[in-house]
């Protein structure tokens, strides 16, 4: 195999194609929970499942990419990108909708718009993979996100104040993992320029 043929094989691996299906269903979530202005009808549970369906993908690709030894450079950058066009438009439209404070929305984003332009900016000394505690952080934030999307407010007033607490413990690892990412870079860079002992 020729050298340039390599990484377009490394490329159309099927952990990255699972990554790119995720970006592909962003527009698609974000159509379905504006439609009916955010109702609770049917197209407020078509946007939970398209949710759903993005972040299995989300595990799966980790899953196959681990299992198979197919982790990329591009999956590295790829995977949080696509992770953070989810969350972020999902973040935004139920706080457009009037179901989840700007204040966090705003706290949120800017940590991950910071740290992806963080990542983008020290790539030329390597790359920070995902860390635990960033994990930790995607996993917490969807779980609040999911309960918020679950059209049972009618049914079920106590989701909102599960879902409250669920966000406001994402935003507090949200916050914590950034300045772990920052002295990641810090260090990474360090390293670098320091050259081998």
């Amino acid at each position: 195999m020729s050298e340039s043929t390599a990484p377009a094989a490394q490329l159309w691996n099927l952990p990255n194609i699972l990554t790119m299906l995720r970006i592909v269903l962003v527009p698609f979530f974000i159509w379905f929970l504006l439609a009916d202005n955010g109702a609770e009808g049917i197209w407020r549970w078509v946007a939970v499942l398209a949710f759903a369906v993005a972040i299995y993908t989300d595990k799966l690709d980790g899953d196959i990419a681990r299992k198979r030894g197919q982790v990329t450079d591009f999956g590295k950058i790829a995977d949080p990108i696509a992770d953070k066009l989810l969350i972020g438009s999902a973040l935004i439209i139920l706080s457009a909708l009037q179901e989840l404070p700007w204040w966090v929305t705003i706290l949120m984003l800017v940590r991950e718009v910071g740290i992806t332009v963080l990542r983008f900016v020290v790539i030329r000394y390597g790359v920070i993979p995902a860390s635990r505690g960033g994990k930790l952080k995607t996993v917490l934030q969807t779980a609040a996100i999911f309960l918020y999307l679950l059209p049972l407010s009618t049914v079920a007033p106590w989701l909102g104040i599960i879902a409250l607490i669920v966000i406001l413990v994402a935003l507090l690892v949200t916050l914590v993992t950034g300045v772990d990412y920052i002295v990641q870079a810090i260090r990474l860079r360090a390293a670098v320029k320091a050259g081998p002992s």
